[in-house]
């Protein structure tokens, strides 16, 4: 991982919101939500995590940037991801 991803990560808040994971290119990859976007977002990139999704794996090596966008509460921020999943149309993400 490079030095711009873990300042990023370090850097993240501890509020409800929604990230955007984007590949090297900028084309954004996966979105999601969270209600705490620093736990939820480092999850992805702890050794030991519980996460056996296919491509977890994979994203220390394909990501760029992540760009997160903090939100007043949990109900917006499960608004704002369906539409980012609509808007972006992201590979990783299979259910909306």
């Amino acid at each position: 991982m490079d030095a711009a991803l873990r300042k990023t990560l370090d850097e993240l808040p501890p509020d409800p919101g929604c990230y955007l994971m984007k590949d090297r290119a900028g084309e954004v990859v996966y979105v999601g939500k969270a209600a705490s976007l620093r736990s939820r977002v480092r999850q992805y990139f702890d050794r030991g995590g519980t996460d056996d999704r296919i491509f977890v794996p994979l994203l220390a090596d394909l990501l760029g940037d992540i760009e997160v966008i903090v939100t007043r509460s949990e109900k917006e921020a499960l608004l704002l991801e369906n539409e980012l999943i609509k808007k972006h149309r992201p590979r990783f993400n299979v259910r909306l």
